[in-house]
């Protein structure tokens, strides 16, 4: 004969509900509420969570999730402000080979924090609309270099000012030393982050092709053997 054993039924009361899942964030309390921050040389993990228990699981004041917002904003201002002609990474594109002509697409990839996969398509759709020429060096079959058509030009001449002007209105809510710490605490946080990326940032100069003074020590070194 089995007896049931009746299960005692768990539930949250409602201070641990409200702790958990509150019920309404104001702006003004998700701007004001005090974070511990974390150090540079702390190990514990749980430095930077919210002062408060009640706000330790907050999606809001999670770094991650306020990055993301803040991309979702650049990339729509971009767009209201700039077109439709272009995207902003390829808008990025288009400003890299205006100041690097003739680089390879492996190495427009690492200027461009990309890989060489989606590099190499970007360079395709480029050229299909006429901005981007890609070229193989009649020497060498296994890269090809890129330029800016005539098209190309004309067009970043016309994308640049709204591009200066849609960069002005993303910081504009901040006063200018809100802006100067705001980009400086950016480019920071991208910089000594930039090895954790999927595909990290490196702007060396190192194209497949060699250059003349490479060329010339190349059959100097061929004569003496």
């Amino acid at each position: 004969m089995c007896i049931g054993v009746a299960r005692p039924v768990l539930s949250f009361s409602s201070k641990l509900r409200e702790r958990l899942f509150p019920i309404r964030c104001s702006p003004e309390r998700i701007m004001n509420r005090s974070l511990k921050l974390v150090s540079n040389n702390s190990s514990k993990l749980d430095d930077g969570l919210p002062a408060d228990d009640d706000l330790s699981i907050d999606v809001y004041d999670q770094p991650g999730h306020l990055i993301r917002r803040a991309h979702q904003i650049a990339v729509s201002m971009f767009y209201t402000t700039v077109g439709y002609d272009v995207t902003p990474i390829q808008y990025a594109v288009l400003r890299i080979l205006q100041d690097h002509p003739g680089i390879d697409q492996v190495t427009l990839a690492r200027y461009c924090a990309l890989d060489t996969s989606t590099a190499a398509d970007l360079a395709v759709r480029l050229e299909e609309r006429g901005w981007v020429k890609r070229m193989m060096p009649m020497k060498s079959k296994r890269f090809r270099v890129l330029h800016l058509t005539p098209a190309g030009v004309v067009l970043l001449k016309k994308l640049v000012p709204s591009v200066y002007m849609m960069n002005r209105r993303l910081v504009q809510p901040l006063n200018k030393d809100e802006q100067r710490t705001f980009l400086r605490l950016l480019k920071k946080f991208v910089h000594l982050n930039n090895e954790k990326s999927r595909a990290p940032l490196d702007r060396r100069r190192t194209d497949a092709q060699p250059t003349p003074s490479t060329r010339s020590e190349t059959r100097r070194s061929r004569r003496r053997k």
